[in-house]
């Protein structure tokens, strides 16, 4: 083998790498960038918030009114524009924290539960699957920090 096919040889791999560095390093920069992908499943949610619940509250609330006190939250969270239709890819803008008013949204559960025909027995089993609820959007990765860790 002669000197130049050595030199070749490693030149070509420094290049190979060099190129592959950047490529690898601007991809890692752009998705940090973007909002990370988050699959909400309604399925998924009410088995979650059914198995955070209380004993009593799951005494209380059958899996259909769970899972429409988990519709009413997120159409509550829908007229706040709280859920982009396109969030894949976007870059992250948050510019003003959005904080949750935890009274604001139990009146509106209680008031969309007497709405789609749910039966509530004791306000706090609302509170209960809010509460719930906001654990699932955690766990999954589709909340920030609480207000006051910001």
């Amino acid at each position: 083998m002669s000197i130049a096919t050595v030199l070749f040889a490693i030149i070509s791999a420094l290049a190979v790498f060099a190129i592959a560095a950047v490529v690898v390093g601007r991809e890692a920069q752009r998705l940090d960038m973007v909002a990370p992908r988050v699959i909400y499943d309604i399925d998924e949610a009410a088995e979650f918030v059914a198995r955070t619940l209380p004993q009593s509250t799951q005494a209380r609330l059958t899996m259909e009114e769970v899972r429409q006190l988990l519709m009413a939250h997120l159409s509550w969270m829908n007229e706040r524009e709280l859920m982009p239709l396109d969030v894949t890819d976007r870059v992250q803008d948050i510019e003003i924290p959005v904080v949750l008013d935890k009274t604001t949204l139990t009146a509106y559960l209680l008031d969309a539960a007497t709405k789609r025909g749910v039966d509530i027995l004791d306000d706090v089993d609302v509170v209960y699957v809010a509460d719930a609820h906001m654990g699932y959007f955690a766990a999954i990765g589709a909340v920030g920090p609480k207000a006051d860790q910001v």
